[in-house]
């Protein structure tokens, strides 16, 4: 597996993209195919910074972003675009994570003038 984190998101970046530019060209395998390594390696990355609460919010936030991309996708590519209204719900709970970080658990953060590795208990 990749030790360095940075390297692996870049990786994840790519593979993202690749997914990304399959659905604007409707590669429908291709793209469909691709769903699986981005959303894998979103959730490894969740769970490799869990320790940090910064990163914990979002990367949780970027793999319902991942979700609803997916879905969307799907959707398009099989389902004449049905798919839509899960979508928005992945995409409204990510909103919510990063809403509930910076409303509450930054402000924490900040007011204890810790770390983010303190509120991960």
């Amino acid at each position: 597996m990749i030790k360095d984190l940075r390297k692996y998101e870049n990786l994840h970046v790519a593979f993202w993209l690749v997914k990304d530019a399959c659905w604007c060209m409707l590669f429908k395998p291709l793209g469909m195919i691709m769903i699986v390594p981005t959303l894998f390696v979103a959730i490894h990355i969740t769970w490799r910074t869990w320790h940090d609460v910064t990163d914990r919010y979002h990367n949780i936030a970027i793999t319902l972003w991942i979700c609803a991309n997916a879905t969307w996708m799907t959707g398009e590519f099989f389902f004449n675009d049905t798919l839509r209204p899960y979508a928005m719900i992945f995409f409204a709970l990510g909103l919510l994570v990063v809403g509930v970080y910076y409303t509450f658990v930054a402000r924490r953060l900040r007011a204890r003038g810790s770390n983010n590795e303190l509120l991960s208990q």
